[in-house]
Order: structure tokens, then C-alpha cells, then sequence
């Protein structure tokens, strides 16, 4: 589909291929907020690489206790355990598995939601297609529409102290959903009044994505465990996180190798996790998600509005996490594929086929997204003249 091209290099938005191309990165599935091998980054893992990169599991280790508090100090209030992992999907499991150490057995998820492919994350994962192969998969799973508050209330009945709630605080995956406003206050209030233990997905959005440092911050809302990845690699080293209260983790601190990985907070990953979030927060990152944010979605809306409306059924968005909603799927090809002739990068949705997402880094400059606009808008006008709207 993309002619065969090989990514060689990277750094900050931009992407090289072996035959000296080069790419503005807007994809990448949300990982690259800090861009691509951030100096600062880089140099927190090489430093970490000469002197310990892994560590025996036996002994203290200071990077991981440095990484877990720099995560805890801007985590929502009250949640200060962290258990590393190497991915998103790793930390859905973790996650889970805290929830069954309460007692929470039942599982309550949201439709086109996503959570990742391994056996517990794929049972939350509210799409068939990837299921349906592996399936029989964790019993007592339900999934109910995303942001209806009343399905989710008769999904948990009036004593969910047996239930587990899992949601996104935007989909990233089912196409850049964002819920009604006070929907996510809602869903926290719903949970502390049944007893359900609330499960936060902020592996895509999380660290600034949404041009808030979480999307729990939006509506003041503090899961019981909260998951974090993507953008905490610096665009370096793969890692993630499960960030939970005291209570929910009272059984991996009463004995910690009840849920354990040998390569879980390697000093390597540690280093990188602890550079990304100092760098989110010392370059001023959250609020420049946010005003990028909203310059691309209007530069996005008013260019596919100009040149091809009758082809696009809305575009939509929160910081740097932006979806074009395409009438059919077909069409997102076509617009990837033409964005990619003009040099730019973006990502289809894995649960909304008909979606083309942009998750450009926030340390975008002023001529890239300036580059940016001319490649959209070259490519949005070469679609609309390629496929022209029916006369009247």
C-alpha cells in the first residue's frame, strides 16, 4: 500500500526513509508527543545505557524509584502506585488485574473501545473482528455504547461491587469519539455509588495528547486505576504504566510478585520515562498540544470544507488527537495515500476504518505546520477533483 518504503531515521516531526525521503510525522499512533529522540531523552537513556541499562530485580534500584515518583507527582490526586510495564496493552492487563484482586470480576467496557490485543485487553477491546479468532475470552464481559450513561447504569445494576468499569476519556482507536460534556464525571460518580472499580485508559491520550495533561483533568475525575504509555516512551524507549490508589494496590504491596515481568521498570525505560515527563512539563508541552490543537482542527475543517465536503462527514478533535470522519472507509486510503506523496505521515483508526487520524508531536514548528497545510490542502483538492461531488 505505501509503495515499500523504509523508515531510517527520525527526529523531532520528521521521519527519513532509506531512499532520503523525508516525512512529516503525524502519525505514529500517538507516541511522538515529544517528537522524535528528543535530546533530552536521548541523553537520559544513553547516560542510563553506559552505566545500568538492566537491573538483577533483586536489589533497590534508584531509576525506577526516580521515574515512579516523577509519574506519581503528576498523576491525579490520590493515586501514587506505579507499576511499569513495556506496553499499553501490558498495563490494561495490570490494571485488570487489580480490579480481580478486589473482588471486581465483571467486566464493563465500551464498544469500539480499545485496550490492546493480549487475552484480558482484548476482552475490553469492543470490537469483534479481533476478537472473534481467540474468543473464548475472559467470561462475564459486556460492552455498552460509549457515552451513554444509562446503559452503563443498567449494565452495572444497583450493586457493582463485583463490576469493573473501562473507558477512554476520548476513543482514540473507534475514530476520536469525545463523549458529551460531564459524561466521564458521570461514569466516576455511577462507580463510587454502586461500588464498581473505574479503570481510566489514558495509554493514547494521556501526558498532554488531549491539551490537558490527562483527560481525567478535564472534569476533575480520579479513577481508581489510571494507565498511561504512549507518549511516556519520549519518542525512545517503549514503556507504560498503571497508576493506581493505595487501595487498589493493596495486593501487589502486600506481595509484590503477584504480578510480575522481567524487563517491568528496566533502568533503560526508566530513564526515558523520567525525561519524557520532565520535558512535558519544562517545555510548557500540555498547553502547546492545546493550541496546536486548535489551529489544526480549524486549518483541517476549513481546508477539506473548501475542497472535498462532499467527501468528509465531520472532523473532529481534542489537542493533537484529530479525526476525518471519511462516508466511506475507502476513502481514507486514498487521503493517506496522498498525504503520503506529499511528504506527511498520518495513521487510519483501527476500530473506525472510515477515520484518518493526525496525532502530530507538540514540539511542531510553525513552518511544519505551515508544511502541513499545504500537503492537506493539496491532497484534500486532488481527492475532491479525483472523485467529484454528483451534479445536482
Amino acid at each position: 500500500m505505501f509503495g515499500g518504503q523504509v523508515e531510517a531515521s527520525s527526529e523531532g516531526a520528521l521521519l527519513r526513509t532509506s531512499d532520503g525521503r523525508e516525512y512529516l510525522n503525524c502519525g505514529g499512533y500517538g507516541v511522538f508527543l515529544t517528537g522524535a529522540r528528543h535530546p533530552r531523552v536521548v541523553a537520559a537513556v544513553e547516560h542510563q545505557l553506559r552505566t545500568h541499562p538492566l537491573s538483577t530485580r533483586l536489589l533497590l534500584d534508584p531509576a525506577a524509584a526516580h521515574a515512579a515518583a516523577a509519574l506519581a507527582r503528576v498523576a491525579p490526586p490520590g493515586l501514587d502506585r506505579v507499576h511499569f510495564c513495556g506496553s499499553g496493552a501490558e498495563a490494561v492487563e495490570t490494571g485488570l488485574k487489580l480490579a480481580r484482586s478486589r473482588g471486581h470480576r465483571r467486566l464493563v467496557a465500551m464498544a469500539n473501545g480499545f485496550h490492546g490485543k493480549t487475552l484480558g485487553a482484548l476482552s475490553v477491546t469492543g470490537k469483534p473482528l479481533y476478537q472473534d479468532p481467540f474468543r473464548p475470552l475472559l467470561p462475564d464481559t459486556v460492552h455498552v455504547p460509549y457515552g451513554d450513561l444509562d446503559a452503563l447504569a443498567a449494565a452495572l445494576g444497583p450493586d457493582a461491587s463485583d463490576a469493573c468499569v473501562i473507558l477512554e476519556p476520548v476513543q482514540g482507536e473507534a475514530g476520536v469519539v469525545i463523549p458529551p460534556d460531564g459524561y466521564l464525571k458521570q461514569v466516576e460518580q455511577l462507580c463510587r455509588r454502586t461500588g464498581a472499580f473505574l479503570i481510566l485508559d489514558e495509554v493514547m491520550t494521556g501526558l498532554g495528547r488531549l491539551g490537558t495533561l490527562w483527560g481525567a483533568d478535564r472534569e476533575q475525575v480520579v479513577p481508581d486505576v489510571l494507565l498511561v504509555g504512549k507518549a511516556l516512551s519520549g519518542g525512545v524507549v517503549p514503556v507504560a504504566a498503571a497508576i493506581a490508589s493505595p487501595a487498589a494496590f493493596t495486593a501487589f504491596d502486600r506481595d509484590p510478585f503477584l504480578h510480575t515481568s522481567t524487563f517491568s521498570a528496566a533502568p533503560i525505560a526508566m530513564a526515558a520515562a523520567r525525561a519524557a515527563i520532565e520535558v512535558i512539563e519544562e517545555e510548557g508541552l500540555v498547553e502547546r498540544s492545546r493550541v496546536l490543537g486548535e489551529r489544526l482542527l480549524a486549518v483541517l475543517t476549513a481546508v477539506l470544507d473548501e475542497h472535498c465536503p462532499h467527501l468528509v462527514a465531520e472532523v473532529r478533535g481534542r489537542g493533537l488527537l484529530i479525526g476525518v470522519e471519511f462516508h466511506d472507509a475507502g476513502l481514507v486510503g486514498e487521503f493517506i495515500l496522498e498525504l503520503l506523496d506529499r511528504g506527511v505521515v498520518v495513521n487510519h483508526s483501527l476500530n473506525a476504518h472510515a477515520v484518518a487520524r493526525f496525532t502530530p508531536p507538540a514540539v511542531l514548528r510553525e513552518s511544519e505546520l505551515e508544511r502541513l497545510e499545504v500537503a492537506v490542502t493539496a491532497a484534500a483538492r486532488a481527492l475532491g477533483r479525483r472523485l467529484p461531488a454528483p451534479s445536482a
